[in-house]
């Protein structure tokens, strides 16, 4: 019988965002730059403040490269 897990399961992309908004926070960047760096328009940023669900591995993967990060990088900040 398996057990269930009681604790709230937090989605990758919204565990993701956080990261990238934690890391905005640490270099004082804008919405602006942040966008930049996406690739995205600062409307999205807010869009995924909300639900993270459109975030997508390229811009992720984009963010990564632009900042010379690994995801290991990113998710330990």
């Amino acid at each position: 019988m398996a057990m269930k897990n009681k604790q709230k399961h937090i989605p990758l992309q919204k565990t993701i965002w956080c990261k990238i908004r934690y890391w905005q926070l640490l270099h004082d960047w804008t919405d602006d730059e942040l966008a930049m760096y996406l690739n995205c328009s600062t409307r999205t940023l807010q869009n995924y403040d909300h639900d993270a669900r459109g975030l997508t591995l390229k811009m992720v993967d984009t963010f990564l490269c632009i900042n010379d990060l690994t995801l290991d990088d990113l998710l330990a900040a």
